[in-house]
């Protein structure tokens, strides 16, 4: 079990994402007014606390929403979770993992600084199954395999 730390939306691709506290989670599109929300496999990113962590201690000031996630979480270790994992996101939100880390765009404003990314190999992805609100301090909880609900 997990907690989330921060909500985060971008009005256009390509910025830092701030964290605006809670936000509704929409099926087939993402969290709702966020740039990158839309009907593919990648809808709603997810990224550690603790990874967040591992730059700060290579020098950078980053904090939530500075690697274009949408959800920071802490308690639980993301990108361990398989592909197909079912996540209950606040009261009724529940997401799928589709995707374990991406490749920055080029341009990477955190690459170009520290000279090294950790969305690449510690950020998840997930698409909407069941809409919902999520707020900072929410649980997230990793569902049993065959639960939808």
């Amino acid at each position: 079990m997990g907690v989330i730390t921060a909500v985060c939306t971008s009005p256009e691709k390509g910025m830092r994402k701030k964290n605006i506290g809670r936000g509704n989670l929409v099926v087939d599109f993402g969290v709702e007014g966020d740039a990158h929300g839309g009907p593919w496999h990648r809808q709603v990113s997810l990224l550690a606390m603790e990874s967040i962590e591992k730059m700060r201690k290579q020098g950078l000031d980053v904090g939530p929403g500075d690697f274009a996630e949408n959800i920071t979480t802490e308690g639980i270790e993301l990108f361990t979770l398989p592909v197909g994992t079912k996540l209950k996101l606040g009261q009724v939100a529940v997401g799928e993992v589709t995707q374990i880390g991406k490749e920055c765009h080029h341009g990477c404003a955190i690459r170009q600084q520290a000279g090294d990314c950790v969305m690449p190999r510690e950020g998840i992805f997930v698409k909407v199954l069941v809409p919902g609100e999520v707020a900072v301090g929410d649980i997230i909880e990793i569902m049993p395999e065959g639960e939808n609900r």
